[in-house]
């Protein structure tokens, strides 16, 4: 008669020292704060730099701390420190500002002061750099980037993450031929997504993410470690599998 086989019992795991239980706690409420500290500590220092900017080109009389001393009835030599005017005062001049240039006379006025800066050989290659990253990242029209996609890049089997800005027009589509439409991508470095390279893929190689622009950002940002929640995938993008994008 066999004896049965019985596997042997695991030794008990051991148990966390009270220096272990204190350092888990630590580093858990570390991973809560951190995002929080640190939020509110550059948003409390980007909105101070813009109040050093500002403040000092408004009026003394018209400070925020001389009108609520005056307000209030307060001593003229106490120190008030209102954060934040500045960044208002910046708001309302912006926005004055772009109502200005929606206009006739705050065109002409762009148009003489941009020729005037075109005739000046150094700061002309400044100013037209300036703007044309300006108008990159704040551009509202049809050259912001509206879709993430996923195309084979450095090589076939490997897959990058990339951004889609516009289908290729003019001498480039040209060259290439009218029977390979092409789409320029623009495939980010990580983890700083300004730079990186544009590449132009046929449209059938291009596969479009369902993932917001956003989404895709923090994702190379990250470097891979923030993963947007997966969203639901349509119906009619089951129906058929290879690439897909909007025409």
């Amino acid at each position: 008669m066999t004896t049965p086989f019985t596997p042997p019992t695991p030794p008990p795991l051991p148990r966390r020292t009270m220096f272990g239980r204190l350092r888990a706690a630590f580093l858990t409420g570390l991973v809560v704060i951190a995002p929080v500290g640190l939020t509110i500590w550059l948003i409390w220092s980007v909105v101070g730099w813009i109040d050093g900017i500002v403040l000092p080109m408004v009026p003394l009389a018209y400070h925020p701390d001389r009108l609520i001393q005056t307000y209030f009835g307060l001593d003229p030599s106490s120190q008030i420190n209102v954060r934040g005017i500045g960044v208002i005062i910046f708001l309302l001049f912006t926005i004055f500002v772009g109502w200005l240039a929606k206009g006739i006379i705050g065109r002409s006025f762009i148009r003489f002061g941009e020729g005037l800066v075109q005739r000046t050989p150094v700061v002309r290659t400044i100013y037209s750099g300036i703007k044309q990253i300006s108008e990159t990242i704040f551009a509202q029209g049809e050259r912001s980037f509206e879709t993430a996609c996923m195309v084979e890049y450095p090589r076939p089997g490997a897959w990058a993450l990339g951004f889609i800005s516009i289908v290729a027009k003019g001498e480039v589509a040209r060259r290439v031929g009218i029977e390979k439409e092409l789409v320029g991508v623009f495939i980010p470095t990580t983890p700083n997504p300004t730079s990186g390279f544009l590449l132009f893929f046929p449209r059938k190689d291009v596969i479009e993410l369902d993932m917001t622009v956003e989404d895709a950002a923090k994702l190379v940002i990250s470097a891979g470690l923030v993963y947007p929640p997966e969203r639901p995938v349509p119906a009619e993008a089951t129906a058929g599998t290879g690439a897909r994008i909007k025409p």
